[in-house]
């Protein structure tokens, strides 16, 4: 984990400050109309009828201690939610529109059931249920307001007129219809604020996902899911696992380097690198760094199939990358590039000190140990094309990949010598039925893998095969 790590979870925070103070801007000058208005707003529309039909004589004059119960009720309301111990209560919204539900179900019943006013009221109530609590809220609404009603008019029966007076009328439509469009007002502006939000909130993940694909560039992807999955965290920690370890470099590149200019030099060592990567990370590896010409990949971390497919796919890897070192190597040659460069390779399997080491505000994610220092020094001692394994990574891999015996090197750290073995091919590619051939020589080059093969792909193969034997054919009848 090289300092992009540090960077990207602080660029990932920064970026969730700055939506939030985006959302905060534009939601908060919008909100939601308050309970209190809202209240305030249907009980003066309820008062208002109340006083429209006592002085048109529809209702009796002791109905107006209603008026001054409706125009009291909100503000108590609001001091018990805001100033009491009902503050703390779980759903207080939901549960004071409950008892305004049946408050609006005696005021229905006490007005006898008059059908314009009960009807205004009801609908405000209703209104407002669906819009603090859905569906449930308005039945459970539905329910309160019905039962008030029905003990409300068993108690002083209905009006001898459902019809109210034309005024009384009027004044309950506009209240009603007042009360409507300004809530209906209130949650439009919050629903085009909500909108907006959910834009910048996209518009802020794109952001980040974008930022992190490019800084997931400085890290092996192992590590960065990892990360951003939340399964490892951002620290200086570290723990002894098993492991196998790789190492690779090129020979003859100290060399090639005298003669090519940087930016071909560069331009060469990218195309390398980048060849090479896809292959680690075909096997799993989580690839550690880049230094120079070699390569620093391992197995097991962060994560791990176990400690024998661990070796077997890093050994496998490494058999991939020499096979693909000769398609490379002719490509050079077509580019002019007389050097010949061939990898070399060393693995070693045992127990390390990985995780994240430097300080808080610059870590790596790597690892060190005794068998860190074998791998490389069996990369060293590798001949061109070579891979050398250490004894712990042979009786691993032995069942399926034919190894040769080496013998024993000396090794700083180790206290006896160190049996060492030269990795020949899968065992399954060895003999009469091996699925894999390979042939060059300067001006050509051959690699052949028939599994991966598919039938038209093999007339090809066969027509240009046919094509290079006649013409070989026809260079040695003419010579």
């Amino acid at each position: 984990m090289t300092s992009a790590t540090t960077e990207l979870r602080t660029m990932a925070g920064t970026s969730g400050k700055l939506a939030q103070g985006d959302l905060y801007d534009h939601t908060v000058a919008i909100p939601p109309m308050p309970d209190y208005n809202g209240r305030v707003l249907a009980y003066t529309a309820t008062a208002s009828i109340v006083v429209a039909g006592v002085l048109q004589g529809f209702f009796p004059q002791y109905l107006l201690w209603m008026v001054a119960a409706a125009l009291t009720w909100p503000h108590l309301a609001h001091a018990l939610t805001r100033r009491t111990f009902l503050r703390n209560s779980p759903r207080i919204r939901q549960k004071m529109l409950f008892f305004d539900c049946i408050i609006g179900g005696g005021f229905v019943g006490l007005i006898g059931l008059v059908a314009i006013p009960s009807v205004s009221v009801a609908l405000m109530l209703m209104f407002s249920c669906l819009i603090v609590g859905g569906v449930r809220q308005w039945l459970l609404g539905t329910v309160l307001m019905s039962a008030a009603i029905a003990a409300a008019v068993a108690t002083m029966g209905t009006a001898t007129s459902f019809e109210a007076p034309l005024l009384t009328s009027i004044v309950a439509i506009l209240g009603t219809g007042t009360y409507i469009c300004v809530t209906a007002y209130y949650s439009h502006q919050q629903a085009r604020a909500l909108l907006l939000a959910k834009t910048q909130i996209q518009n802020q993940r794109e952001q980040s996902i974008a930022l992190s694909h490019k800084l997931s560039k400085y890290l092996s992807p192992q590590v960065w899911q990892s990360i951003f999955t939340g399964e490892r965290d951002v620290r200086l920690e570290t723990q002894r696992k098993k492991l196998a370890v790789f190492f690779s470099d090129i020979k003859g590149f100290t060399e090639l380097s005298e003669e090519m200019e940087p930016e071909a030099l560069t331009e060469l060592l990218n195309h390398y690198f980048n060849g090479m990567s896809e292959v680690a990370l075909k096997y799993g590896g989580t690839i550690d760094k880049f230094v120079g010409d070699s390569i620093m990949v391992f197995f097991g971390d962060p994560t791990s199939r176990g400690q024998r497919e661990d070796a077997f796919a890093c050994v496998s890897m490494a058999i991939e990358m020499r096979k693909h070192m000769k398609i490379m190597r002719q490509k050079w040659r077509s580019q002019g590039i007389k050097t010949p460069l061939e990898i070399r390779m060393g693995i070693s399997t045992g127990y390390t000190t990985v995780g994240n080491f430097g300080a808080e505000n610059r870590m790596d994610y790597t690892i060190i140990g005794k068998e860190v220092n074998l791998a490389s020094r069996l990369e060293s001692l590798a001949e061109p094309g070579e891979i050398l394994v250490s004894y712990e990574t042979f009786s691993l891999i032995k069942d399926r990949i034919m190894c040769r015996d080496k013998g024993e090197i000396t090794v700083k750290g180790f206290g006896k010598p160190v049996p060492i073995y030269e990795v020949v091919d899968f065992r399954r590619d060895m003999g009469p039925n091996r699925s894999f051939l390979e042939h060059e020589h300067s001006g050509f080059a051959m690699y052949l893998d028939s599994d991966k093969i598919t039938e038209k792909e093999r007339k090809a193969i066969l027509s240009a095969l046919e094509d290079a034997a006649d013409r070989l054919r026809q260079e040695d009848d003419t010579g």
